[in-house]
């Protein structure tokens, strides 16, 4: 990536400034501004990721950037986090939506700013700047929306197909572990001490309130954008990432907006694509400002000529799970609604044009889903991304096409339509969308899943009828593939797919008798691409203890248990800028019981630790949660130490039933 040393205008920074809510609470505030370029317009980004620490080597590349081409950029810590004062109770909630609006509000009501502002992010910050946009801010016009949800419960971290996702309980450790960390005295002064202790008192269970909300109620409707597409007015530049584990989200937007929307998708896992892997990464921060330029500034950058689908077209290649690049081209189209498709059906063993007679089941494996990969793959530990799908494959039920006469460009979601019965009340269906590929080796193309009991919809589960036959969807995540000549499609179906997934409470055995395959295909040509990626100079920094990965798959035929562990150790660095030193560990532990699928267990351990000199804060934080029959038993810990003192210590179990 090239680095950018001179921009059109000078960048002076504030690294800590308290904007005022009408409550009275204040949040903290980092702010780079264009000196000399008169008001300029506000981009805003909003999230509890700390901003002293956190965020700071991705900050340091961009908002120097923006703001050096004309901009003021903002980055805030949302309440109770970082330096900004009250506490956090949970994500994307009432009272985190309204205190955007009145930073914005804020904002336009500065002297250096135009009156104007765009608000941008990525996942949490991706979130809520499409739900702040919907309440309309009157000085919002422009979003730029990256790694996000247009629907919490069908289409977030927590919940796919009405199936519980492993990384639920993850994400709850992480949050858990955000939120506990105080805010850095050299900024906030001797007050630092009971603004912590604030936070800790006040640190929620989210495990077993997720666990809690297991089908589509308020509470994820609440913050989800598809319940009023119509109530965003500003305009929306959706992106996302094919290796990442929210990638529906900008077809999503571009069909259903009434606001001018744009969507582009690249290659990449939960980054911002200048910085994503696998590459190749893009000039990103020259795409916002094209944005930016547009909406802010009223200046004709040609962003709404673009075609409104942008989108990395994926070569076959053999599976790998840490891959620096994917090969491809980029395209562009109107969108992937109402695409051509190619549609094949299950008759006997295989896919085939025409529909037959089918008689095949599929019954739980406890290995089954070891080749899966992470739902986000994010940086958190090695070999994120899936795996040759031959070990799945192995244990599921999988139809074949013939060798492809033509190649195929699939853009869109697939669907599959399955008749099948399931002998237990609470099953679930998990389906992949392999590509065979000459060689020998099988490639995961996209997946999808479905909780049984939500065959009619997310908002009232009903059991299953043992053995009675049911017709169901399973929509599969959208992709941009091209299969080549020669090469074969595969459907593999199974019903469970650990760790990605919670398995259903016993095993169960799918009775298949039917279905159908639809593969959406590319309908736009080759598009000219992007410009090279630039950001501004990186963050300096000291490393006092280095990076480690590990991920390994361990068999017990002893203990009749697979277990699955992953360390991603960041080390420990200090910012030059201002002599904090940082650490983070986080220890993921997966293990499911051969013979008691439905046993399987997730552990998420995170360590966070800050200090400076004699100064030296340390929080571990745990989640646990296991299937124990019907429920769901977890156990979640907080423990924060000041020193070697133990400050402060809660411990939550609880069981809850299974959706």
């Amino acid at each position: 990536m090239d680095t950018v040393t001179e921009f059109p205008f000078p960048v002076s920074e504030d690294p800590h400034i308290l904007i005022p809510l009408t409550d009275g609470t204040r949040l903290s505030a980092r702010i780079w501004r264009a000196e000399g370029a008169g008001p300029v317009p506000v981009i805003l980004e909003y999230i509890p990721y700390r901003k002293r620490d956190g965020t700071a080597v991705r900050d340091a590349l961009g908002h120097p950037y923006l703001a050096g081409h004309g901009y003021a950029c903002v980055r805030v810590d949302t309440r109770g986090n970082g330096e900004s004062e009250g506490v956090m109770h949970d994500e994307y909630t009432e009272t985190e939506l309204s205190d955007a609006c009145d930073v914005i509000a804020w904002l336009a009501a500065q002297d250096w700013c135009s009156g104007t502002v765009g608000m941008q992010g990525i996942s949490w910050g991706g979130f809520n700047s499409l739900q702040v946009a919907m309440r309309r801010p009157p000085a919002l016009k422009a979003v730029i929306t990256l790694c996000s949800t247009t629907d919490r419960y069908a289409d977030d971290i927590h919940y796919k197909g009405g199936v519980m996702l492993g990384e639920n309980p993850g994400w709850a450790a992480t949050a858990l572990s955000w939120f506990s960390v105080p805010p850095d005295p050299a900024l906030v002064g001797d007050a630092w001490r009971e603004m912590w202790q604030q936070r800790l008192e006040a640190t929620p269970d989210l495990a077993t309130r997720w666990a809690q909300h297991s089908h589509r109620d308020d509470y994820w409707k609440h913050g989800s954008v598809c319940e009023d597409w119509d109530a965003i007015e500003a305009a929306v530049l959706a992106v996302g990432g094919w290796h990442d584990g929210y990638r529906n989200t900008p077809a999503a937007l571009l069909e259903n907006l009434s606001a001018p929307c744009r969507a582009i998708v690249g290659p990449w896992n939960h980054k911002y694509p200048h910085i994503g892997v696998p590459g190749p990464q893009i000039g990103f921060l020259d795409e916002m400002l094209r944005w930016y330029d547009h909406w802010l500034k009223g200046a004709e950058t040609g962003v709404m000529d673009d075609p409104p689908y942008r989108a990395w077209m994926m070569e076959s290649i053999k599976p790998e799970v840490s891959p620096t690049t994917r090969p491809g081209v980029w395209v562009g189209q109107e969108g992937v609604a109402d695409a051509p498709t190619l549609a094949l059906h299950l008759n006997g063993d295989v896919l085939a044009d025409t529909a037959g007679t089918v008689d095949a089941l599929a019954r739980t494996e406890a290995a089954h889903g070891l080749s899966a990969g992470e739902f986000f793959p994010f940086g958190f530990g090695p070999g994120e991304l899936p795996a040759d799908q031959r070990p799945d494959d192995a244990l599921a039920l999988c139809f074949d096409s013939a060798p492809l006469e033509d190649e195929v460009q699939i853009l869109g979601a697939p669907n599959v339509r399955l008749t099948l019965s399931a002998d237990q009340t609470h099953a679930q269906v998990v389906v992949r969308l392999c590509d065979l590929r000459p060689d020998g080796t099988s490639a995961l193309i996209t997946m999808g899943m479905l909780n049984l009991r939500h065959r009619s919809g997310h908002d009232v589960p009903v059991d299953v009828a043992p053995g009675a036959t049911m017709e169901i969807d399973v929509p599969l995540d959208q992709i941009a593939y091209r299969l080549p000549k020669g090469h074969r499609l595969r459907i593999a179906i199974a019903p469970s797919y650990f760790p990605f997934a919670f398995p259903s409470p016993k095993p169960v055995t799918l009775h298949v008798t039917g279905g159908a395959l639809e593969v959406p295909r590319r309908t736009g040509a080759e598009w000219s691409g992007f410009g090279p990626p630039r950001s501004a100079p990186p963050l300096v920094t000291e490393t006092l203890a280095p990076r480690a990965e590990s991920k390994r798959i361990i068999t017990d035929h002893g203990a009749r248990t697979i277990t699955t562990e992953i360390t991603g150790d960041d080390g420990v660095y200090r910012d030059t800028t201002h002599g904090l030193e940082t650490g983070l560990c986080v220890h993921e532990t997966f293990t499911i019981p051969m013979d008691n699928p439905g046993a399987a267990s997730a552990r998420f351990h995170w360590t966070r630790s800050k200090g400076r000199g004699a100064w030296q804060v340390r929080t571990e934080c745990e989640v646990y949660q296991r299937g124990d029959g019907p429920d769901f038993a977890i156990t979640s810990w907080i423990k924060a130490w000041e020193g070697d003192t133990l400050v402060f210590e809660r411990t939550w179990d609880t069981r809850v039933p299974r959706g």
